[in-house]
This record gives C-alpha cells, sequence and structure tokens, in this order.
C-alpha cells in the first residue's frame, strides 16, 4: 500500500504542490528518498528515524520508499521532515490512514521528536488554502499560517506525540490566532533634523511619490539621518501590500515568530555586498536585499563604494519591479518594488562642496569626477531625484527643534498617495498606487501639462539632453509635486522644481563621463 501526504516545493514566493509517497515492502531493509532531493531532504532520513525512536515508535524491518512527485522537480529545504514522518507513521498504522486527508503538511523534525519551525509556511498556508487543504506546520509557525484565511484548519503541534494524540482523539489542539508584531517603539522623526529644509522638502516629495532619491553632501551633513526618518513619513502597508511583503520574508526565513506588521521594509546593506547577496541568488535562489525591501525603502550609504557591477545590477529591477533569477535547472522571480534612497560624498575626502577646498590628490573637479564616475549614466538616470545636502553650521545645531515633524509631513503624503491611487484606479490600474510605478502610457495620457509647462519641459529636454526615460521621470516627478500642491493640472511651477532636481543628478552624470 502506498501512503500520500501532501506538501510543497518553492519557487520564489510561489509554493508548488507536491506529493510524498511512502511504500513499505519486502526486500532489504533501507530508508530511501527519491525524487530529485537535494541534501538537506536526503539527510532527513536520518532524522525521520530518531524522531520516531524518540516518540515510541521503531521503523519496521522492511524496504521504505519514500517518492517525492513530481520527480522532476527540485526538492530543498529540511520541511519535507514532517510530512515524510507523517506518511510513514500512517504506513505503520500509528495513524489513521484518512487523517491527513485534506491536508497540507510541512516541518522540520529534532531528534528527540520535537518541530523546529520553517521557512515558507505563509505561502504554503496560501496555496493549500487555494487547493482547499488544511495545514499542519510546527507551533512556532502557527501565527503565521493563520493569516491565510480565517475558515482554513490549522493544526499547529509542538512534537509528533501531540500531533498523533491530536488525530486519535486524547488531545485536542487549539487553532492558532494570526500573530500581529508590537510597534518596536516610536520612528526616528523629522523633528530631530535641524535644518536641511530643502533635504526635507525632497524626502517629502520622494515619499509621496515613490521616486528614487540620491543625496550627494559632505560627512556629517545629515544624509543618513534623512534616510533613516523616511520610513516615518510613509503610509502604512496595505493589506494586499502587507501580504506580498510577508510572503518574501517567510520565504527568507525573517518573519520573528511568525508575526506579521504593517510597517514598511527598511534595509541598508553595507557597501561590501556581493551581487547575490543584493539582487537574489546563492543556495536556493534566495531573495535578495532589493526583494526584501519590496514595498519599502532600500538605503545604500557610500553609494560609490559599491561594486560597480552590483550597482548596475539594480537597473532591470528598477524599471519592472521584479528580479529574474536564472539557474541552469531552474528559474526564480521575486517582487521587487522597492524605492531606492541613496547616500554619498563628493568626492573620496568628502570635502569637494566647500568653498576654497584645494584636494591634495588633484584639482578638486577630475577628483570629484573622479569619484562619481564609479556610478553609471544609467543608474543615474534611474533616479528622479538628487540633491545636495550642505554641511550643517552650528548656529543651525543650536536653533529650537523645529515645529513641524514626521506627523504633519506623513499626513501630506497619505493625501498625495490617496490621490494618486484613485488616479489610476480610475483606469484599470488598480496594482498602481504611486507615480513613480506608473506606466509610461498611463503618464502620458493623465498628466495633464499647461502650454507654459511644455514649452518649458521642451526646452529643457534639449537643453540638458533628457533621454526618453528622463523627460518621463520628470513628468512623474512633477505630477507628484502637483499632487501635494493639491493641483489637479502640473503647472509651470511643478515642472520648474522637478527639472531643477533632475538636472542636478544630469549634470553630475556628465561630470561623471
Amino acid at each position: 500500500m502506498v501512503v500520500r501526504v501532501a506538501t510543497v516545493a518553492f519557487e520564489g514566493i510561489e509554493a508548488r504542490p507536491v506529493d510524498v509517497q511512502v511504500q513499505l515492502s519486502s526486500g532489504n531493509v533501507v530508508f530511501t528518498i527519491v525524487g530529485l532531493a537535494d541534501k538537506a531532504v536526503a539527510e532527513s532520513r536520518e532524522r525521520v528515524r530518531a524522531a520516531l525512536t524518540a516518540s515510541g515508535l521503531a521503523l519496521p524491518a522492511k524496504r521504505i520508499t519514500v517518492n517525492l512527485a513530481p520527480a522532476d522537480m527540485p526538492k530543498e529545504g529540511s520541511h519535507y521532515d514532517l510530512p515524510i514522518a507523517l506518511a510513514v507513521m500512517a504506513a505503520i498504522g500509528a495513524l489513521p490512514a484518512d487523517a491527513l486527508g485534506g491536508f497540507t503538511v510541512l516541518g522540520e523534525l529534532a531528534l528527540d521528536g520535537s518541530l523546529t519551525p520553517v521557512a515558507g509556511v505563509l505561502p504554503a498556508a496560501v496555496a493549500a488554502n487555494s487547493r482547499g487543504h488544511g495545514l499542519i506546520c510546527p507551533a512556532e509557525c502557527g501565527p503565521e499560517a493563520a493569516w491565510a484565511s480565517g475558515d482554513m484548519e490549522v493544526i499547529a503541534p509542538r512534537s509528533l506525540i501531540q500531533l498523533a494524540n491530536h488525530f486519535k482523539g486524547t488531545q485536542v489542539l487549539s487553532r492558532p490566532q494570526p500573530g500581529v508584531r508590537t510597534a518596536g517603539g516610536a520612528l526616528p522623526d523629522l523633528r530631530d533634523i535641524k535644518g536641511q529644509e530643502s533635504a526635507k522638502r525632497a524626502l517629502e516629495i520622494a515619499a509621496a511619490g515613490g521616486h528614487n532619491l540620491l543625496m550627494n553632501g559632505p560627512p556629517g551633513a545629515g544624509k543618513s539621518m534623512l534616510a533613516q526618518r523616511l520610513p516615518s513619513i510613509l503610509p502604512p502597508l496595505s493589506p494586499k501590500e502587507l501580504l506580498e511583503v510577508s510572503m518574501i520574508h517567510s520565504v527568507a526565513g525573517a518573519l520573528a515568530g511568525g508575526q506579521l506588521t504593517d510597517r514598511r521594509p527598511f534595509r541598508s546593506p553595507h557597501h561590501s555586498a556581493s551581487m547575490p547577496a543584493l539582487v537574489g541568488g546563492g543556495a536556493g535562489a534566495r531573495p535578495g536585499e532589493i526583494s526584501l525591501a519590496h514595498h519599502g525603502v532600500l538605503f545604500l550609504d557610500e553609494l560609490p563604494e559599491f561594486q560597480p557591477q552590483v550597482l548596475d545590477s539594480l537597473r532591470q529591477p528598477m524599471e519592472t519591479g521584479e528580479v529574474a533569477i536564472a539557474r541552469a535547472n531552474h528559474r526564480t522571480v521575486y517582487p521587487a518594488r522597492f524605492q531606492l534612497v541613496a547616500a554619498m560624498n563628493p568626492c573620496r575626502c568628502g570635502h569637494a562642496l566647500d568653498p576654497g577646498y584645494a584636494c591634495a590628490r588633484g584639482p578638486v573637479q577630475r577628483c570629484s569626477a573622479q569619484y562619481q564616475a564609479r556610478l553609471s549614466g544609467p543608474l543615474l538616470d534611474r533616479i528622479d531625484l538628487q540633491i545636495e545636502v550642505p554641511a550643517v553650521s552650528a548656529a543651525d545645531l543650536i536653533l529650537p527643534a523645529p515645529a513641524e515633524g514626521s506627523a504633519e509631513t506623513a499626513r501630506r503624503v497619505a493625501a498625495a498617495r490617496a490621490v494618486q491611487a484613485e488616479r489610476y484606479a480610475a483606469v484599470g490600474l488598480a496594482g498602481v498606487s504611486t507615480n513613480a510605478a506608473a506606466p509610461t502610457r498611463a503618464i502620458e495620457e493623465l498628466v495633464a501639462v499647461d502650454a507654459g509647462a511644455q514649452a518649458l519641459v521642451r526646452d529643457a529636454a534639449e537643453r540638458f539632453a533628457l533621454s526618453a526615460r528622463g523627460y518621463h521621470r520628470v513628468l512623474k516627478l512633477a505630477r507628484t509635486i502637483a499632487d501635494l500642491d493639491g493641483s489637479s493640472a502640473v503647472r509651470r511651477p511643478h515642472l520648474a522644481e522637478a527639472l531643477a532636481y533632475r538636472t542636478g543628478m544630469d549634470r553630475a552624470a556628465h561630470a561623471a563621463a
């Protein structure tokens, strides 16, 4: 007789159904696992053997064959331990034969028979619910699985013995409740920053439209402080965005205790990060920092210090909102709709913008151009705002804290984003919620530019040699500024401000060329 238990294999954030088939037969006493299993799955036979022994069960002196179907799909991870163990238990009569029907099972076994948490429970629960299945998972993952559906049956035992007693009716396991992560304190507030009013204005525009931002200034000017306060003015995640973000973090094993939060991700990798760490890859094609920052902020401090090849790998995800990781035997796609915020010094010594400064490395312009040459033109072309953040004087520091903080700015940002979401939903673009994510066709149709603004953008496009991408990004930026201003049309002042941010970036690109 063949016993079948349903589980899943992960391809990105998709959970593909896998059928665990166990057969006991006469012959040599051997425990075999087939079905394109990796090392972690092959080692599960020893964990299963030890866990069953610790639970008071002994494997029969028979040939045990475990098949993971479909056999041509790679199987990776330790979450196959529990479905294999339950299928073996059902095959030897330790569990009712029909007890596991209608359940998707995943979990890792310890040698003492207890269940340890695994990654990917949330997408597995969503996939199981779509097939009309319940879910069996470790107790620590129960609060995560409970988010899939309020009507879905979720069993989250701590050990094999608890699960066996549950199916026998001697112990009833209650359904876990969805876990919510409590806020870990207040976010850093814009009120902490004295001076830098123009930088705060650029930060507000970037938050309102989801635009990419590059800050250029000397050390100690407050660039990192500004970036760290961006999450405090961003609106919370919508339910759809929360599910997408949580599924990525679940696959990456980054959901602490299975608890979800509506705070937008803020990822700040060190400049020594490799390409697989940033865009994804490595063993099992894991999600990278750009996917973990989905619907949130990716902050790259000391931007020119990153490897040029690593930075250029961001170009395609910045346009499409997803990253495709191709390997010889499979291809994985992760969402990557992130907002890039970067900070850099004007040169290696950081003082090229200081009045009267003489660089020991040579002329200041040459030193600055050599340093900025580490950033490619195509990458800079995808950044909507570039601002210079001047050094803060002692006179600014002794002033009292500003009256306006993150709460007031966040209200304006939320109002502007609500206008954008309504605008794009009205034309059937329900998945677009910001101007930065809007397709080119929608921007050309929906951005109402008056005659004076049209003449200005035409002259600027010729004078600064704006690319086609640069032209449309200027329109998107101007549309965001108009939304913050409460204007239905993009007027000349809105476009002039957008061009001021854009042309500063283009001058940097020409200097780096």
